[in-house]
């Protein structure tokens, strides 16, 4: 079966087309269109939805393989987001698996788990990050300097390959979630590792430049308020921050880590985040921004052609918030400002 793949930028929005399955973006979970973007979502990622609900691919395709001549599928188109990572590249493999296979056996189910703590930040802080294949697929993606087409095309290949490396694995009995030996003796997986290692100094030089706060966040599931330690990184060369930043006990005040990390990449794109272990989230700070992002652009004379994305789906529970996706027009005080004032709201 011959497969085109199409990269589209996050948050767009898709209707079912026939002989297409759209994976991880769609803001839609029907057969089709699988997505965990949207407030009705369930609490899982896409890898995890396609293993729960197979026949959210199977049914919607049914038709279109039924329909053509024996041993003469037409191309299937499948739709992800730009710059795919792990859970649209887990989404894409356990597609592929359960339209050869059928049905979702146990070890897609524990890619599937696998890359549901990935998504959600849930990776335990105990696991070595060099032996987990979520940071040896980030190592292996850091550092490209291509057009973006080229990058898409190029993680898809080298996403799909180490999934089927992954599953190949765990059929024969390794365990994938932490294992070096998994990846010993693979030239590029070995380098991936030593990447992930150094990977640790590049955390340090960000942390030296980072500016250290503590501010209160709401609570996630009661009434009230939580301190946190934070980080704010303009421009950060650690491609695993966020990972080395919420275990790092020593240097945060509270010896907690640094729940709170507020990312700036060229003052065009901002991400904030909170560690989901910590039981807070950002949700109303979204609100702040778009209401401040607003007002600028319109005393800018600019349309408000996209929002901040607040995280506000189940499976985030607004953990996350994302910058609009034609950049910002706000400044870097602007944004810091909007989170003092979130902040203070809640004393």
């Amino acid at each position: 079966m011959d497969i085109i793949y199409e990269f589209v930028p996050y948050g767009e929005r898709f209707e079912p087309r026939p002989a297409t399955i759209v994976l991880d973006v769609g803001m839609r979970t029907v057969p089709g269109v699988i997505d965990h973007h949207h407030p009705e979502a369930e609490p899982e990622c896409t890898a995890s939805l396609i293993a729960k609900y197979p026949e959210l691919v199977l049914d919607h395709l049914s038709p279109f393989r039924a329909s053509a001549p024996q041993g003469s599928l037409p191309p299937l188109r499948i739709v992800t987001h730009r710059l795919p990572d792990f859970d649209s590249l887990a989404s894409i493999f356990l597609t592929l698996k359960l339209l050869e296979m059928g049905k979702i056996n146990p070890l897609l189910e524990r890619i599937a788990r696998y890359t549901r703590l990935v998504d959600s930040a849930s990776l335990p802080k105990e696991i070595e990050l060099s032996s987990t294949p979520y940071s040896i697929l980030r190592a292996l993606f850091s550092g490209a300097r291509k057009k973006e087409a080229e990058i898409n095309q190029e993680r898809l290949a080298e996403g799909l390959r180490f999934m089927r490396f992954l599953y190949t694995k765990s059929e024969e009995g390794y365990e994938i979630e932490e294992n070096r030996r998994l990846f010993s003796g693979i030239d590029r997986y070995e380098r991936a590792m030593r990447k992930v290692e150094n990977d640790y100094f590049q955390y340090l030089d960000d942390l030296n430049r980072a500016e250290k706060i503590v501010l209160n966040l709401p609570l996630s599931d009661q009434p009230g308020r939580q301190r946190v330690d934070g980080l704010i990184v303009q421009n950060p060369t650690s491609f695993l921050l966020k990972e080395w930043s919420r275990r790092d006990l020593s240097q945060s005040s509270q010896r907690k880590g640094f729940s709170l990390l507020v990312t700036n990449f060229g003052g065009q794109r901002y991400i904030l985040g909170v560690d989901p272990e910590m039981g807070v989230n950002l949700r109303g700070l979204g609100g702040l921004l778009n209401q401040k992002e607003a007002q600028r652009r319109g005393a800018e004379g600019k349309p408000p052609t996209h929002l901040w994305y607040e995280g506000n789906c189940p499976f985030f529970n607004y953990r996350i918030i994302d910058s609009p996706q034609d950049g910002t027009a706000l400044s870097h005080n602007d944004v810091v400002g909007c989170l003092w004032a979130f902040s203070q709201s809640l004393s």
